[in-house]
């Protein structure tokens, strides 16, 4: 039997090893935390007698079909195992001012809520909608999950491309269609959910909308700890086994191919096929012998922004706020070239606030309200000492979020912590500290991403938000496909 080995318990990890399992590989996951999910983790705290839980990542489930195929390849069924809950509306945004607009739903109710900004925009719509389609089909559905391994593959891809204009930002397409700058805002804020600036990413990542009204927004009850507790369930019925705790040092290398892993505490676990689902950077730069290590790798490439995220419960109930809030500050281009660009701690903050007990009320003690707010932040590559900083910047963010949406919460706190991009760097390996591996430019896409299979080592492939087609669990969970095409020739 062959066998695999898989670095990383994230869901690109998670699901290249259920689909190795599929193909009758005998298939190792190892991860160097605690407990699986990556980025998709779980906190836990006690305290007063009471458990508080976030979810450390991911927030919504955008493509839970991507989930029911994993579950199908064994004969089984993903609604046996977590109950998915819709989120409505998919998005509350709110603007400096005072102004809403709740983002998600039918047609209907989208042009509804455009046209209380602008009934020309509202008209404009549709047209929207069917250009964010083209791109989702070509884009995700044509070459989500087709291999880019050189520039023929390119060359193949380019000419739809044009014609859809990728060459233009995410920005620069809502501009198109919409006029008045609210709408703009709400329609082009996407990238940043994989990573990106909407004034640069290529206009291909404007399928998400289309991606969000084909399969709807949706929540895992209980948390997206039980979808990635399930997917673990699911391997072990079928055979996977996951190490925690299992901190990778090395890929070894002989006769020209991947030939296991060495862990910190000294074992080699061998395998026929080695899947990294750590960032591409960072395992070339670092686990690879020479010559097939790349010292400069996270070098060559724009890493996305880092985030500081705050999560905190309170005794107080907020039942107004729904489940997802983007709360816009007074800027947008400057704030963003700020962050990204400049790499300077913004003033001006933007905030993505998610209160799943809106959905599910368990996710919260009797009582009592959970929260994760989450800000845009510079990487690593800034000189911003967070240590110096943090404390200011959550108190920044706690005055703003009063201010804005929660008031009296300085009072009713009752458990909180906050990661910063210092979390990402020394817990997840993640280069620069960086929330979403490399930003997706038209020059950072496809087959300008990290490939997803090594260029010196045909056994040896990568998975997740690094990789094509990208971030966000959609691309992640997809990056398994591509996984699977290149070792296999097809998908399950």
């Amino acid at each position: 039997m062959k066998t695999a080995v898989v670095i990383g318990a994230g869901f690109g990890g998670l699901a290249s090893a259920l689909r190795l399992a599929a193909r009758g590989v005998h298939t190792t996951v190892v991860d160097r935390l605690s407990m699986p999910g990556g980025r998709a983790v779980e906190f836990s705290r006690e305290h007063s007698n009471q458990t508080f839980r976030y979810d450390a990542g991911p927030t919504v489930l955008t493509a839970p079909i991507l989930f029911e195929e994993l579950f199908q390849l064994f004969g089984e069924r993903l609604e046996d195992h977590v109950e998915l809950m819709p989120v409505t509306p998919w998005y509350q945004m709110k603007f400096i001012d005072g102004s809403t607009f709740n983002y998600g739903g039918s047609t209907d109710d989208i042009q509804a809520e455009i046209a209380k900004f602008s009934a020309n925009d509202a008209l404009a719509y549709p047209a929207f909608l069917a250009h964010s389609k083209k791109l989702f089909d070509k884009g995700y559905e044509e070459l989500g999950t087709q291999a880019f391994l050189g520039w023929g593959s390119m060359i193949k891809a380019m000419p739809a491309m044009i014609r859809l204009r990728a060459d233009r930002s995410v920005y620069a397409l809502t501009a198109k269609y919409f006029k008045h700058e609210s709408i703009r805002r709400a329609f082009s804020i996407q990238p940043l959910l994989v990573g990106g600036n909407p004034f640069d990413t290529t206009s291909i990542y404007s399928l998400i909308h289309y991606l969000e009204r084909k399969w709807g927004v949706w929540f895992v009850r209980g948390g997206m700890a039980q979808l990635v507790a399930a997917m673990v369930a699911l391997g072990q019925r079928h055979g996977v086994q996951y190490e925690w705790n299992a901190d990778v040092v090395a890929i070894e290398v002989n006769n020209k191919q991947a030939s296991g892993v060495t862990l910190r505490d000294g074992r080699t676990l061998q395998a026929d096929t080695v899947v990294c689902n750590a960032d591409p950077g960072y395992v070339l730069s670092t686990l690879l012998p020479a010559p097939h290590q790349k010292k400069h790798a996270t070098e060559r490439k724009q890493y996305s922004m880092g985030l500081f995220v705050w999560y905190f419960s309170t005794d107080k109930m907020y039942p107004d706020v729904p489940h997802h809030t983007i709360l816009f500050g007074q800027t947008y281009r400057k704030v963003l070239d700020k962050i990204f660009n400049k790499l300077e701690l913004p003033e001006d903050l933007s905030i993505y606030l998610h209160r799943p007990s809106a959905t599910d009320p368990s996710c919260a003690p009797p009582g009592h309200d959970s929260f994760y707010a989450l800000v845009p932040v510079p990487n690593l590559r800034s000189d911003i000492a967070w240590a110096d900083v943090e404390h200011d910047f959550k108190a920044a963010l706690l005055e703003a979020l009063s201010d804005r949406i929660l008031p009296g919460l300085k009072d009713c706190i009752v458990d909180e912590s906050f990661v910063t991009p210092e979390y990402f760097s020394k817990e997840l390996m993640a280069p620069w500290g960086a929330g979403f591996s490399i930003t997706p430019t038209l020059l950072q896409s496809a087959g300008f991403r990290f490939p997803n299979r090594a260029t010196t080592l045909s056994n040896l492939y990568f998975t997740g938000a690094g990789t094509h087609p990208g971030a966000g669990v959609p691309g992640v969970v997809t990056s398994a496909k591509v996984m699977e095409r290149l070792m296999f020739g097809t998908v399950q």
